[in-house]
């Protein structure tokens, strides 16, 4: 067997193992990117107001082809939870679903 024949021989059975070794993707694994890590914010004073206010962090939204960064501001602490929940991807039937940031109880 010459030096040629033995290489194309090698690299055959290089290949060969490589394709055997892979598997196939997750076709339910989420399609979307990971959603990045906060960005770091200082909260600033809360402004004077006559009402209660809460700092609502920062977080990333999904915008439909990628995420926005949303600044955090103060709110209203009336009207709503007090657990601030960000927002992730939930699998459903129709596929993945974007569950935006929001206050729950």
């Amino acid at each position: 067997m010459n030096t040629v024949t033995r290489i194309a021989a090698l690299l055959s059975i290089a290949l060969l193992a490589g394709c055997a070794g892979q598997t196939q993707p997750d076709v339910g694994a989420n399609p979307y990117p990971p959603v990045p890590a906060p960005v770091a914010e200082t909260i600033p004073k809360p402004p004077v107001t006559s009402q209660a206010l809460m700092w609502q962090p920062g977080h990333w939204d999904w915008s439909g082809g990628g995420y926005v960064w949303a600044r955090g501001q103060y709110v209203p602490a009336a009207g709503h939870g007090n657990m601030w929940t960000p927002g992730w991807w939930s699998p459903g039937a129709a596929g993945w679903t974007w569950q935006p940031a929001h206050w729950s109880s």
